[in-house]
């Protein structure tokens, strides 16, 4: 990042990032690598009785010994075992706050990721639920607090999902330097039998409300899947109508699910306006004073238009028709392929190249390269012809003997599937979030 001066900016190192790669049901945390262009690392939060829980927490920060003002980012829940989701970064939300000057945690809870601890929940008693998970953002306010480079008098909590509730429970308390709460699409779904989860949430966010003493800002799509517009004003009129402070932002349709508009690159259109004057509003900094360079990007070359389906290398019929499916998914995305005829494509959420990449690195037993990012082709190789394709693609069937079905166990070609609400891609086609 650079300091924004009149006349000159200040260097500092850049890198590139390689985000966290996503196999089907795997997380493959050792493909991520930190981003040393806003200074991120990874450190350890105490948590839980007596400090006995280790909360794996990533920090972004500008340059410099601070003190920062701070955002602390909080995570919802996959479908599945808690300690199977991966490290959470909301790194589109990050980038923007430490280019406002911010230090931005984000605290992964206990039984979550490489979270030490257990994970606690009560069922389809929400109420509980959120002050249960509040602990652990209490935790790391207090940490935060204890650090020489942070502002301890100038704190923002924010919440996506689950990590919504959560924040908003935190609200009940009166924590020393924490002036706002943002309420990102806030809630948590249980579909077991007997549980109306919707009431419960309406319970909980009254109960919050009537000790609420924080302000807040909420932010609820048209089209979210989870908690839609007539579940989402129903939640936030039984906080105010129990005394809590906050303002309900709804926002229109985004892409495919609202839900996920925090962690996708085009969130920041939607979010950026309300955060700012919400955060003018209770004393927080609002203006740009670093420049956080954008991650490089692969080159656009003039192998082919990103529409010629046959142009693209090593694909088999099922794999071209991948391809042309591809063409129909949202940006970011980014398609894979390698000489032994794996293809993988991967969209929406932080770093599809590099998922994409790690994906069909997984399943090949050749070097996989990208084919094509966004809108573009960047396939710099030779163009093959459909004699050499031909003979390409019946020795990598018979050496692979890939089923039909591109997607099942040992398939040369698969997507990557985007993760549901709260992990680190969470815009995808179809977005789920239970215990």
């Amino acid at each position: 990042m650079f300091r924004v001066r009149t006349a000159a900016v200040r260097k500092t190192v850049t890198a590139f990032l390689a985000a966290l790669a996503i196999l089907p049901g795997v997380a493959i945390e050792q493909e991520l690598q930190l981003d040393y262009r806003m200074n991120e690392r990874v450190v350890q939060v105490p948590a839980g009785r007596d400090n006995r829980a280790m909360l794996e927490t990533t920090v972004f920060q500008p340059n410099g010994q601070g003190p920062f003002p701070l955002l602390i980012i909080n995570h919802g829940k996959d479908p599945g075992s808690p300690s199977a989701q991966p490290r959470d970064r909301f790194y589109y939300m990050a980038a923007a706050f430490v280019k406002r000057g911010y230090a931005v945690m984000v605290p992964m809870r206990q039984g979550f990721a490489n979270s030490t601890g257990r994970y606690r929940d009560r069922g389809c008693d929400m109420t509980t639920n959120g002050y249960l998970q509040a602990e652990d953002i209490r935790s790391a306010v207090e940490y935060a607090r204890t650090q020489p480079w942070i502002d301890g008098g100038h704190i923002v909590v924010a919440g996506q999902s689950y990590g919504g509730l959560a924040t908003m429970a935190l609200g009940t308390e009166q924590l020393q330097g924490v002036r706002g709460l943002i309420n990102f699409a806030g809630g948590l779904r249980d579909d077991s039998a007997g549980c109306g989860w919707r009431s419960s949430l309406v319970s909980a966010m009254a109960e919050y409300g009537a000790n609420n003493k924080i302000p807040s800002l909420w932010m609820y799509g048209e089209n979210d899947s989870l908690f839609g517009p007539d579940l989402a004003n129903r939640m936030h009129e039984a906080f105010l109508e129990a005394g809590g402070k906050g303002r309900l932002v709804e926002f229109a349709s985004f892409k495919r699910d609202a839900h996920g508009m925090l962690a996708s690159r085009d969130g920041e259109k939607i979010w950026l306006k309300d955060t700012m004057a919400f955060l003018k509003g209770v004393g927080m900094p609002t203006e740009v004073i670093y420049n956080v360079p954008p991650p490089p990007t692969a080159a656009r070359t003039d192998y082919a238009r990103v529409d010629d389906v046959e142009a693209v290398p090593f694909l088999s019929e099922n794999g071209r028709r991948a391809y042309a499916d591809y063409l129909t998914k949202m940006t970011p995305r980014a398609f894979a392929v390698s000489p032994s005829g794996a293809w993988t494509w991967a969209e929406e959420g932080e770093a599809p190249e590099a998922r994409a990449l790690a994906t069909c690195s997984a399943k090949s037993n050749q070097p996989c390269k990208l084919y094509s990012v966004d809108d573009y082709v960047v396939w710099n190789g030779e163009r093959i012809d459909a004699a050499e394709r031909a003979t390409m693609m019946a020795s990598a069937s018979a050496a692979t003997a890939a089923p039909a079905d591109p997607n099942a166990p040992g398939a040369v070609g698969s997507t990557v599937p985007a993760a549901p609400a709260g992990a680190s891609d969470p815009a995808a086609a179809v977005v789920a979030e239970s215990h």
